[in-house]
């Protein structure tokens, strides 16, 4: 599993957005941008990245987190 969290679907909602309105003005097919917003894609482009945010008038950083793994006290040494 991804430490790489995908936002998409909460900046659509707080866009009030549709996926397929964000495909129509970025020009990426719905099935990519649907692997992007299930966070099954392996990688973006910055150009692709730039578009996004670009339409949606956001920061990468608000579709896309980092959540580190887990450490637990008694798991360090």
């Amino acid at each position: 599993m991804s430490n790489i969290i995908v936002n998409l679907d909460v900046m659509l909602a707080k866009r009030k957005m549709s996926l397929t309105e964000l495909s129509e003005n970025v020009g990426i097919t719905m099935s990519n941008l649907s692997i992007l917003k299930k966070s099954k894609a392996k990688a973006i482009r910055f150009s692709t990245l730039e578009s996004i945010c670009k339409v949606l008038n956001c920061q990468p950083g608000d579709i896309l987190e980092y959540k580190p793994d887990e450490i637990f006290p008694e798991d360090r040494e």
